[in-house]
């Protein structure tokens, strides 16, 4: 029976759940998202009549910032994946990011921004109580 201290780099990468699972909810919206844009690209006529939005009916607009918020999502979930800080500044724009266009739609869309506001707030939170952020990484 051994009393010494563990190896730190057996500590499964060094992340608390809280911050896996923000990379991982980072990861499925991004991957959400470019499907999303897709369909925005293609005039898909399954859409919601945006035109009262952020960017009007311009479809275009709102495939490209799908893909900027994908793109940010992907960069920052992979990232914290493979322990950098990069991922973890970049969680926290794209949270913000989400949760001001979740407000922007919120009239036209309700379930879904109530549902992109709740996991940006969870990835704020994921991102803010990792209890292993100051060991250098």
């Amino acid at each position: 029976m051994s009393t010494g201290s563990y190896d730190e780099r057996t500590y499964a990468g060094d992340r608390s759940g809280w911050l896996t699972f923000a990379a991982i909810v980072m990861l499925s919206v991004g991957f959400y998202r470019i499907i999303e844009a897709i369909a925005y690209f293609a005039n898909s006529h399954k859409l919601n009549d945006l035109t009262s939005g952020l960017f009007s009916d311009h479809l275009w607009a709102w495939g490209i910032w799908d893909l900027l918020i994908a793109a940010a999502a992907i960069g920052a979930g992979l990232s914290l994946m493979a322990g950098g800080r990069f991922g973890r500044w970049i969680g926290y724009i794209w949270a913000v990011l989400v949760i001001v266009q979740a407000f922007t739609i919120i009239d036209l869309t309700p379930w879904f921004s109530f549902m992109m506001i709740g996991l940006a707030g969870f990835v704020i939170y994921g991102l803010a109580s990792n209890p292993r952020a100051e060991l250098g990484r």
